[in-house]
């Protein structure tokens, strides 16, 4: 079959067309958090003019060229020393959407590294490579003045350029007066709906937020007549002089304050010059949730990028909070985050190592330190030990666990029971923890967070202790059977009492054990209560042959244990009891109590039992008064 012969006209090319507007809008609500981040770009953009100028002047002595910034409530002005720009560089970097000035004069794009060693030869020296930080400026006004100079062409003129919101802008050329010196002016003229983020206070602090660390001068001036106010008139803490490390370690805690808002537990300093990153983390004073992950204080060439980044740490170190600067990570295009390659997984890791340095360091030199460390933090030391060898040798011994000797460290409980035995939930603890004590075994509460795996790798670090998962059948054994008189005396009652709890798949023995104050011990695990309520669904769910099959495994599943204490004078006097009523009676209120004493969650039926078997013995004692 032949295709009809169709003629085509040949394909034209089109350029898209950008709404600047619904652009800037997407800008506002999508991409930057907040109207503020505008002079976070301008101060960006100054600094990254400021390091082509010193690439260009590298004989320049430190502070030749800085920034300065003007708001009085009706301008905002940042002014720099920077590269500048010519006429052609106006059109190709101001009137180009995305296009960066700083890829354009050949810094190779941060893509992610593998390894360490190029990080210096393949990061940019800049802080913004999207192009598209001055739209940031279109938040909170309508115009962008920008009049600059170049440095690199002394005889070019100086440019005007004016953008406007609606996407059209201007540029002309300026006599030499205009500006004598290379470098650029921006002046805003702010909208009335943007006095919140450019009144002169606001202003200011927002200079101070955003460049407190930065490497260059940065001076504010508010128009009063007074003279220009440093922004940031030291350098960051960690980079300053101190005559002796107490007095270093006091002003890092001191800064630790002032950005945290609480005086640190210790300060641990971060350096890794791979990658041209500095800081401090400072050890929170209170325990935190476990899981819960603080925002940390990220800078980048000084300029701040987040207040919430917690992807720098790893999920354990949730007991500390950080500020670094650094030099090669990779911000988002938003800057308000870190983009996630090899470096910030390999810087993350090169951090955890520091802290893993510091509890060692802390663990060998300083006890009174490492206590107070362990009592507020030992939740996420526990969780680090799970998955680090060095500090589970290390600090094993020496973390606190319920136990029923009390709260203590392994290393003390060890010392009088070499077999430990420990829980597989905190409610199973609760049920045996009394009766377990008196009896003499050693119990741990292994149902928190990362203390059960915990405790049974303790033989690593002191091989002559056993650790064993406690079990019923465990303590039962330890607890002392009755003489065979009584028992036989106790026979009728013990025989109506498994009839009355049978539907709690529960089983009755009696024994005697410590204290003589417990009337009734229940033994019954959660893994065991699921299995019988799954057995039971089961059973429900099926018929004929399968569910006597069904019935058959149900009746082997594991039951529960009510254990009456002979040395009790209550259950005593219950074992004589000769009516069938009131022996059920008062076996249900005995099987109610020692649930409640477990401190588990009572099922339906549970509170059911209790209500009824307390209204049937509050009948039978009134009708035995009257």
């Amino acid at each position: 079959m032949t295709l009809p012969h169709t003629s085509a006209s040949p394909a034209a090319d089109h350029t898209f067309q950008v709404d600047l507007r619904g652009l800037v809008d997407l800008l506002s609500h999508h991409l930057y958090s907040s109207p503020r981040v505008y002079l976070r770009e301008l101060l960006q953009n100054a600094v990254d003019a400021l390091t082509a100028r010193h690439g260009l002047e590298p004989g320049a002595p430190a502070g030749a060229f800085g920034i300065r910034l003007y708001a009085d409530g009706s301008v905002v002005r940042v002014e720099d020393d920077g590269v500048g720009l010519t006429e052609a560089d106006v059109h190709t970097f101001l009137a180009t959407i995305g296009r960066s000035s700083k890829r354009a004069m050949g810094v190779p794009p941060a893509e992610p590294i593998r390894g360490w060693g190029k990080v210096a030869e393949q990061r940019a020296d800049f802080i913004g490579q999207f192009g598209i930080g001055l739209l940031s400026c279109f938040l909170v006004a309508d115009e962008i003045h920008v009049v600059s100079r170049s440095a690199r062409t002394p005889d070019a003129p100086a440019v005007e350029w004016r953008g406007r919101g609606d996407g059209s802008y201007t540029v002309r050329s300026l006599p030499a007066a205009a500006r004598p010196r290379p470098g650029t002016t921006v002046t805003l003229t702010p909208r009335a709906d943007a006095g919140e983020w450019t009144r002169p206070v606001e202003v200011q602090a927002l200079a101070r937020h955003f460049g407190s660390l930065l490497r260059h001068p940065v001076t504010f001036d508010d128009g009063a007549g007074g003279p220009a106010a440093p922004v940031n008139p030291e350098p960051a803490p960690w980079a300053r002089s101190y005559p002796t490390p107490g007095a270093r370690s006091r002003a890092l805690a001191a800064y630790g304050e002032e950005v945290f808002g609480f005086t640190p537990l210790d300060t641990i300093d971060l350096d890794l010059p791979a990658v041209g990153l500095k800081g401090i983390a400072c050890v929170l004073p209170e325990a935190v949730p476990a899981g819960r992950r603080h925002g940390h204080r990220v800078h980048v060439k000084g300029m701040l990028l987040s207040e919430q980044a917690e992807e720098i740490l790893p999920e354990w170190a949730f007991f500390v909070r950080c500020v670094l600067d650094a030099e090669s990570l990779r911000p988002t295009a938003s800057r308000e985050s870190l983009y996630e390659d090899d470096i910030l997984a390999a810087v993350r890791d090169a951090l955890a190592e520091r802290l893993r340095a510091w509890i060692s360091r802390t663990a060998a030199s300083d006890p009174e330190l490492l206590g107070r460390f362990l009592q507020t933090h030992h939740l996420a030391v526990k969780s680090l030990a799970v998955h680090d060898d060095e500090i589970l040798r290390m600090l094993l011994p020496w973390l606190p666990f319920e136990t029923t000797d009390g709260h203590a460290t392994l290393d003390e409980f060890a010392r009088t029971h070499r077999t430990v035995l420990v829980t597989s939930s905190v409610e199973e603890f609760r049920q045996v923890a009394a009766i377990a004590g008196a009896a003499g075994l050693g119990v741990v509460n292994g149902g928190y967070t990362y203390d059960r795996e915990l405790v049974h790798r303790l033989p690593e670090i002191r091989p002559e202790v056993a650790v064993a998962d406690l079990d019923p059948g465990t303590l039962t054994a330890h607890l002392d059977p009755v003489d065979r008189e009584t028992e036989l005396a106790a026979a009728a009652y013990l025989a109506q009492a498994r009839d009355a709890l049978a539907v709690f798949d529960c089983d009755v023995a009696l024994r005697t054990f410590q204290p003589a104050s417990a009337p009734a011990l229940l033994l019954d695990s959660r893994e065991a209560r699921h299995e019988r309520t799954r057995s039971q669904l089961a059973r429900e769910q099926q018929g004929g042959v399968w569910g006597d099959i069904l019935g058959h495994l149900r009746a082997e599943a594991p039951r529960a244990q009510l254990i009456l204490n002979q040395l009790n004078p209550l259950v005593r006097t219950a074992v004589t009891i000769d009516e069938p009523e009131l022996a059920r009676t008062s076996a249900e209120a005995l099987y109610g109590q020692a649930a409640m004493l477990s401190r588990r969650p009572l099922r339906p039926a549970e509170s059911s039992l209790i209500n009824r078997s307390f209204l049937d013995l509050l009948a039978h004692a009134l009708r035995k008064d009257s």
